[in-house]
């Protein structure tokens, strides 16, 4: 087979002309025979495409890191805005930044945040306007739904805008709790909104605790105070502990809590001894009753005037209770020697404290010439309501 010498192309041997370079073929077909190396004019074209497919990457390479750059930029400065608060600026620099790079992941979550926070900021003013109506739990839903709708997001531009729907709801709350001390609060309110003053971080709801502290202290230590006074020292004690709950500090409630515990083993002691001397009072009035309680106040013996001799004589209750069925036992003597014993009851039968009674009997047996005779009262007896 014949090729043309100049570019390899196969010819036939009739051919003068090559048909694809268009050189002249040598007439002698040894010549044909041999492949002729030469250049082929064509290989630049490859090479052209090749070239302009490279410099077109590399243009839109340049485009998109262009594009990109700006992006970050317009996504920064929205950074700024939003950590400033003019979320409206935010969210349209943010669309910019969009529209340079459609695939920025970043952009679209801070452009998700952004109108989020901006429909946060209506309803942080629609708390306001309720605020004005006093509609303070209205007010305080929409603060605590705002706060929730922000679970999901995280960076420093959330942060602030958190810090500042905690110190819209710490308004509200202040706001809340003045107007409910403005209601004239019993004490149990007063315990409740101490709590609730608690929950609010500000220096003005401190003020307001402190307030609140004051006057639950003031009114624990006046029913304490009255408490004691009756010697109701559980009771007192009870109301001391309660109001140290809301007062731990307070130096007042601390001091009546210690008198009234020395108040207490005080009156427990002197109660203590009073009733030892109640009952050493008993045991002695008991005694008294049962060995002292008559006196004998007079008592004689004479003969009356037809010779016959009688016995007379007073006696006095020194007891405590009523004594009855007193008697009386006495001996009549002559020269020392007892004549005769004999036994007589007093009358009234009953003798109460400090009454006095009496007693007489004539002896009708003894001799009338015995003038010496002398009486002795050997012994009393006597019977109490406590004996019989």
């Amino acid at each position: 087979m014949h090729h043309c010498p100049y570019c390899g192309t196969k010819v036939l041997d009739n051919e003068i002309y090559c048909v694809e370079c268009g050189e002249k073929l040598p007439g002698d077909m040894q010549e044909r025979q041999k492949k002729k190396k030469s250049f082929n004019n064509y290989w630049y074209i490859p090479m052209s495409v090749l070239l302009l497919l490279v410099l077109a990457s590399g243009l839109y390479y340049i485009f998109m890191q262009h594009q990109s750059t700006k992006a970050a930029k317009l996504y920064q400065k929205a950074e700024t805005y939003a950590m400033e608060g003019n979320y409206t600026k935010a969210n349209d620099t943010l669309q910019k930044s969009l529209n340079n790079a459609h695939n920025f992941q970043q952009a679209k979550d801070a452009l998700h945040f952004t109108e989020k926070a901006k429909s946060i900021q209506k309803n942080m003013e629609q708390a306001s306007d309720l605020l004005d109506k006093k509609k303070f739990q209205q007010a305080l839903a929409l603060i605590n739904e705002a706060e929730d709708s922000l679970t999901n997001y995280n960076g420093e531009a959330v942060t602030k805008l958190i810090d500042k729907l905690t110190k819209n709801r710490n308004r509200l709350k202040l706001a809340q709790l003045k107007h409910k001390l403005n209601q004239d609060p019993n004490i149990d309110d007063l315990k409740v909104l101490l709590w609730e003053a608690d929950e609010i971080q500000s220096d003005e709801a401190d003020k307001i605790m402190t307030s609140i502290r004051n006057q639950i202290v003031d009114y624990t230590f006046s029913k304490a105070s009255e408490q004691l006074n009756d010697h109701q020292f559980s009771d007192a004690l009870l109301i001391v502990e309660d109001g140290l709950k809301y007062a731990p500090d307070s130096k007042k409630l601390h001091s009546l809590k210690t008198t009234i515990d020395k108040e207490k083993t005080a009156f427990e002691t002197a109660q203590r001894q009073r009733m030892e001397q109640a009952i050493n009072s008993a045991e002695q009035e008991r005694k008294l009753n049962e060995n002292d309680a008559i006196e004998l106040v007079t008592v004689q013996a004479k003969r009356d005037k037809q010779g016959k001799v009688t016995v007379q004589g007073k006696v006095k209750s020194a007891a405590t209770i009523p004594v009855n069925s007193i008697l009386v036992e006495y001996s009549l003597l002559t020269d020392d020697k007892t004549r005769v014993t004999n036994k007589v009851y007093v009358y009234p039968d009953t003798l109460y404290p400090d009454e006095t009674g009496q007693f007489s009997f004539t002896h009708y047996e003894i001799d009338q010439k015995t003038d010496d005779l002398t009486i002795n009262v050997d012994r009393i007896k006597w019977y109490t309501d406590q004996q019989q």
